[in-house]
């Protein structure tokens, strides 16, 4: 947990009006800030959530998809992608541990 306190965070809100300690909030001009993210930065942006990820879709800014799958049937929850799926091409499968798989896909 230690790790994930000290990596740099970006905070997508139209609600917030201040975060917690070592993130930025975006609140306006999140295409703008993201574009100038990947810029700037080298290495990987992670983004959670499917309402900023659907976003980011339409825009054209995600790169890669990761798809962990576990073996846990739920009833109900958020799907994966907001709105209609995007067509993607599928790049790699690992195993993680005995019972997870990832999927990496990109953009087709």
């Amino acid at each position: 947990m230690a790790a994930w306190r000290n990596q740099p965070k970006w905070v997508v809100s139209r609600s917030l009006e201040s975060v917690g300690p070592n993130a930025r909030l975006i609140g306006d001009d999140p295409e703008g800030a993201i574009r100038e993210l990947k810029a700037k930065r080298d290495g990987e942006l992670e983004v959670a959530g499917p309402d900023l990820a659907h976003s980011l879709t339409e825009l054209g800014l995600i790169d890669e998809y990761r798809i962990y799958l576990h073996p846990v049937v739920l009833g109900h929850g958020k799907p994966y992608f907001a709105g209609p799926r995007p067509p993607l091409r599928l790049m790699t499968h690992d195993r993680i541990g005995e019972d997870v798989i990832r999927l990496t896909y990109v953009p087709a």
